[in-house]
């Protein structure tokens, strides 16, 4: 079930960000937007390399996507979100929910990935094992042999043209939280 419903997972990194009080400054600000940047550009560099293929909420997975950011790590778009979602946090000046937001993420993707492994390891057995020894499940790390191959940038790009809109939706929140709410719409 958190499997299918992951698409909700996030709505408490950006509610208590937009409803607790928060301190802004220029430095959480750049800070934030840095984490941003790099957890999208790690984000749109795994779909540009697994297309469609592994953004799916079914267990009919055609092919191991194993180049590109998941040459580096086995959850490359989860790791772009939990940069993403950091960054969201910080650039909120909500810094005392980052902890929180780290066990939360913890607790919500230990369950997915458990779940995604068991589907991958069920249908490309050894091809995955093999896979799944050599490469980090979090922390990226360059591969031994490089991590070419076929990258899919327009189709990346326009799938993550929904996120992009999510981004200006989530900075104007954010914006009209510090014009009209500057002590947190529940401070």
């Amino acid at each position: 079930m958190l499997f299918r419903n992951r698409g909700w997972l996030p709505v408490p990194f950006l509610l208590v960000p937009l409803l607790a009080p928060g301190v802004n400054d220029p430095r959480t600000t750049l800070i934030g937007a840095i984490l941003m940047v790099l957890g999208e550009s790690w984000r749109l560099w795994g779909v540009a390399t697994a297309g469609t293929v592994t953004r799916r909420r079914s267990r009919d997975v055609q092919k191991l996507v194993n180049h590109g950011p998941f040459a580096w790590s086995r959850n490359p778009l989860y790791v772009g979100n939990f940069l993403i979602w950091m960054g969201v946090i910080t650039l909120s000046g909500v810094l005392w929910f980052i902890p929180v937001a780290i066990l939360l993420f913890a607790v919500e993707y230990f369950y997915i990935v458990r779940y995604e492994e068991g589907v991958l390891e069920s249908i490309f057995g050894r091809q995955y094992l093999d896979y799944k020894a050599r490469t980090p499940r979090w922390i990226p790390r360059p591969p031994a042999g490089g991590s070419g191959g076929e990258f899919h940038w327009a189709e990346a790009w326009r799938s993550e043209l929904s996120t992009f809109g999510q981004y200006i939706i989530i900075l104007g929140l954010f914006w009209a939280k510090d014009r009209w709410f500057p002590g947190g719409i529940l401070g």
